[in-house]
């Protein structure tokens, strides 16, 4: 797993992610397949394969890491771990990854009452399984909770919900992405080559498509989103509207 790992992050430095995969076995059908899952708390891009629990089909710890000295926290399974088996057994997924990357979030906040994000006519939706230029892309919004686990609900809910979808937002929290391996979710998370796990390229790009007041499909005018509610926002998007300045 250290070495899948690796290959995984491609020596990137990882923020707020969760990762889990299922261990590849062409005898073994997928759905019994065991999961390697990632622990909470810790360094992503230091995980080795000393650090992974390794799960049962339904969810039960098989393997726990032994704990680490002082200043490393005592080992705890992945709080998305919940989640995660949902996409197993919903999706019959191959891996599932949870980023808390800021365009994740940010999309979710651009209408606070929308209950899934749409977005046409871009190129990197063709990354998206079932998907090319022309197709809208429709991802379930669901609202955030105090705890992980309690979203549980709503995330297998959204899941039933929306068929087509490989991915589940969190309002104000990130987004839970799944495939039928790890190179296709990290694929449909970067979706763009070179890009780093913490940029989610769609939801970067509606941010900039809303702050320029102006979407390709429809070429109608937008809301325009205030800088200044938005502090964080990159400089590429604050480029993008200085041109629309009066």
């Amino acid at each position: 797993m250290g070495t899948t790992s690796q290959a995984y992050l491609e020596s990137s430095r990882v923020k707020e992610i969760s990762i889990t995969v299922k261990v590849h076995d062409d005898s073994v059908p997928k759905p019994e397949q065991l999961v390697v899952m990632s622990p909470s708390g810790v360094q992503k891009e230091r995980m080795m394969e000393e650090d992974m629990y390794v799960l049962s089909p339904s969810g039960s710890v098989l393997y726990e890491p032994l704990a680490k000295p002082w200043p490393y926290k005592p080992p705890k399974c992945s709080d998305c771990g919940p989640l995660f088996m949902k996409a197993y057994e919903m999706r019959n997924a191959g891996a599932v990854i949870h980023s808390h990357g800021m365009e994740s979030c940010l999309v979710t906040m651009l209408d606070p009452s929308a209950k899934e994000f749409r977005i046409t006519h871009m190129e990197m939706i063709k990354g998206i399984q079932g998907h090319g230029y022309y197709d809208e892309l429709v991802v379930p919004i669901i609202e955030n909770t105090a705890h992980e686990r309690e979203l549980t609900d709503s995330l297998a809910e959204a899941i039933k919900a929306y068929p087509k979808t490989t991915a589940v937002l969190v309002r104000n929290h990130g987004i839970y992405i799944w495939g039928d391996s790890w190179i296709s979710a990290k694929t449909q998370t970067v979706l763009s080559n070179g890009e780093d796990l913490d940029r989610d390229v769609l939801p970067h790009l509606a941010s900039i498509q809303q702050e320029c007041s102006q979407s390709p499909s429809t070429r109608k005018s937008r809301t325009r989103l205030q800088i200044k509610d938005f502090e964080s926002l990159d400089e590429s998007c604050i480029r993008a509207r200085n041109p629309l300045r009066a």
